[in-house]
């Protein structure tokens, strides 16, 4: 029976629209798409892929690394 793992996913508005996604706790997973759904969509595709790499070099599989969100302002 497959191992089923859940990830927290960064979505970062671009300007000229759609999302990039980072996965905090899978650095190699950076992915995008042109709406929220196909950000998400691309991104557990690319969760997917690493997580069978991993798998199949032996590597260990990372639990979820939950992101903190800080905001710091700088004059420039």
């Amino acid at each position: 029976m497959a191992s089923s793992y859940s990830y927290s996913v960064i979505l970062e508005p671009q300007e000229g629209g759609g999302f990039t996604v980072l996965v905090p706790a899978l650095p190699e997973v950076v992915t995008e798409g042109d709406d929220e759904r196909e950000a998400l969509a691309n991104a557990e595709e690319a969760i997917r892929a690493v997580l069978e790499y991993r798998q199949e070099q032996g590597m260990t599989i990372p639990v979820d690394a939950l992101p903190e969100i800080r905001r710091v302002t700088v004059a420039a």
